[in-house]
């Protein structure tokens, strides 16, 4: 079964939000899934335990670096 996530990262309070955001792009690319980026959000496709494992990684390598920021995630229903 595949989960499907929708993710949507602002990043605050920084001089170079699209840098930011190529970042997390960069790191998801390291994870086992399909990626779709849109004009204000990512999806990402793939196992659920990966997905979930992706999700739990971002988060916290985000909140290490001590930046504000939102992170919004919205799960759809499983693909096949």
């Amino acid at each position: 079964m595949n989960t499907i996530a929708q993710l949507t990262f602002i990043p605050l309070a920084t001089h170079n939000p699209r840098e930011r955001v190529q970042d997390l792009l960069e790191h998801l690319a390291q994870f086992d899934v399909q990626i779709e980026v849109g004009y204000l959000s990512t999806t990402v496709i793939g196992k659920t335990d990966v997905v979930f494992d992706l999700l739990k990684e971002i988060y916290q390598t985000m909140s290490l670096e001590n930046e504000q920021f939102r992170f919004h995630v919205e799960l759809l229903s499983p693909g096949e």
